[in-house]
């Protein structure tokens, strides 16, 4: 795949699809831009070789309509403040004054198009809403590892019928970790897997075995491979149709000489709401009525012993309810154990970006990546649409 320094974009007007898919307030203030900061150094590069610099990207889901609350017009602001120049924000790209603007555009200008959600054409990967979009550029950029996974016209049919197709600094930062994640010989190799349900993470379960030595599960799916060894869980969440799927993999790591780690004890109440009266139990006496929410203590010392030595650690999905203070401690004190190792360690993004971010310990990995659904894509050993479609440009 050829990048963005691979090309001559120097005049040119150069479109960088984004992932600013960033959370914000109900007053509209974004409330964590690191996904925007991640995309700084693609459009820092642009406007510094002089390129007319058209910024585009999703927030949300409005489904094909206009959704004032998930407008990007604050993330045209807050781009204003962290390039240090205005970015011009373009309601409707296909009206003739938008059009004019960005015909007008002089080297090292920045504009920003509204969120491409509000046309039903993104995310039915339309080719006649991506030739609309093909009108306004010479250079097609993606940045936007998040959305990779997905065909969505301005990932998947747009760089598809451009004439210059590349990928962006993040997009490269990305993919280079991952091809490292399967590549690296250092051992022990430790995945650590959480996450409410196993249905979403059993393809990067088997796919893990292949590389791992150490196998870590926690959160909600814990409990579909207690059911699985025979153990009644109480009313904790479980897939009942993947209980022989949860053998599978755990007989599959078995035969792979790989060590399959599952929490001894769990933070137990009798819901979500009830951060009273919880209590600890071990994970052979969950009560009846009572559903475990966190891991416990013992449970955070185990896998604390368990990844002590390694060298590489890949984590994807919460130890449990983390968004709940009464049930975070778990995912806490895994990021604070994760992120004192002298190891490369490898987040996963979505929520297990954010609970890293909360425990306060993004600082201390190797890697936080911008995409849930793309890393786990990645992880499950699969390629991504938007990717391919890079590929093959060249």
């Amino acid at each position: 795949m050829k990048y963005i320094n691979d090309v001559d974009i120097a005049g040119k007007r150069v479109f960088i699809r984004c992932d600013f898919n960033v959370p914000m307030d109900e007053n509209g203030n974004i409330t964590d831009d690191s996904r925007i900061k991640a995309a700084l150094p693609t459009i820092q590069y642009a406007i510094d070789d002089k390129a007319k610099v058209i910024l585009a990207s999703h927030l949300g889901r409005p489904k094909g309509k206009r959704v004032e609350k998930y407008s990007l017009k604050p993330v045209a602001k807050r781009l204003s403040t962290l390039l240090g120049k205005d970015v011009v924000f373009i309601d409707d790209f296909e009206s003739e004054e938008a059009k004019e603007i960005l015909s007008n555009l002089k080297e090292g200008d920045v504009a920003l198009l509204e969120n491409l959600r509000f046309w039903e054409g993104e995310e039915k990967n339309s080719y006649d809403f991506a030739k609309k979009l093909l009108e306004l550029f010479d250079v097609y950029v993606n940045d936007a590892f998040g959305v990779c996974h997905r065909k969505h016209a301005s990932v998947f049919a747009l760089p598809e019928i451009a004439k210059i197709a590349v990928g962006g600094f993040l997009l490269k930062k990305e993919l280079d970790y991952f091809k490292k994640i399967f590549t690296i010989e250092e051992k022990p190799f430790v995945a650590v897997i959480g996450g409410a349900k196993v249905s979403g993470k059993l393809d990067c379960l088997i796919n893990l075995l292949n590389k791992a030595d150490k196998m870590i599960i926690g959160g909600a799916q814990a409990f579909t491979f207690l059911r699985a060894m025979g153990y009644k869980t109480g009313n904790s969440l479980v897939e009942e149709d993947l209980i022989d799927e949860a053998k599978r993999v755990m007989d599959e790591a078995k035969a792979r000489g790989v060590k399959f780690y599952l929490p001894v004890d769990f933070v137990c109440s009798t819901s979500i709401e009830d951060t009273v009266d919880y209590r600890v139990v071990p994970y052979q006496e969950i009560p009846k009525g009572m559903m475990g929410l966190d891991i416990g203590p013992a449970s955070i010392e185990l896998f604390r012993e368990v990844l002590r030595d390694a060298k590489v650690v890949v984590w994807n999905g919460p130890m449990g309810v983390f968004e709940v203070k009464a049930f975070a401690n778990g995912t806490n004190k895994i990021a604070e154990i994760i992120g004192s190792l002298n190891a490369l360690t490898v987040v996963g993004g979505g929520d297990t970006a954010d609970a890293v971010e909360r425990a306060g310990q993004s600082a201390n990995m190797s890697y936080i990546s911008t995409g849930g659904g793309a890393s786990l894509k990645l992880l499950e050993g699969k390629t991504l649409p938007a990717v391919e479609v890079l590929e093959k440009k060249q």
